[in-house]
């Protein structure tokens, strides 16, 4: 299993690196040609969801990407180290930052992934998230001599 790791501070402009990145090692993975606009999309749509998460936060760690190579897979597993509320909280408060906003917005944003991937496993707690996609890979050709 091949890994490598990306990390980036929360800030917009680091989003297309990101994808860029991720669209070069899924191509080398494996991952069919006609799928890497998708996961340049997904990827961006994690990503962004990611630094908007951290700077609504105020959090300065980066954001971390891990680009996972396996036998007959491909994963991208996009990280934030925002806290996230416990499922069935629900926060107190309008205007900026309102909590029912920023909800919709998230939801949105994962609606947009879900659309794009097929396998996407979502975590959320009290010390970060994680958005981890998953794409099938065909193994390089056999060449015969």
């Amino acid at each position: 299993m091949a890994t490598v790791e990306l990390r980036f501070s929360a800030l917009p402009e680091h989003v297309r690196t990101a994808r860029l990145v991720a669209a070069a090692v899924a191509r080398r993975a494996g991952v069919d040609e006609a799928v890497l606009d998708e996961v340049r999309l997904a990827v961006g749509e994690a990503c962004t969801r990611a630094v908007g998460l951290h700077q609504t936060g105020g959090i300065s760690a980066p954001v971390k990407v891990l680009l996972i190579e396996e036998e007959k897979q491909f994963s991208i597993e996009v990280g934030d180290e925002a806290p996230h509320a416990v499922p069935g909280e629900r926060a107190d408060g309008a205007g900026p930052g309102d909590p029912d906003s920023e909800a919709e917005e998230d939801e949105m944003g994962l609606a947009v992934i879900s659309g794009l991937v097929d396998d996407v496993e979502v975590s959320a707690g009290e010390h970060g998230g994680s958005i981890k996609m998953t794409w099938p890979t065909t193994p390089p050709p056999t060449i015969l001599v």
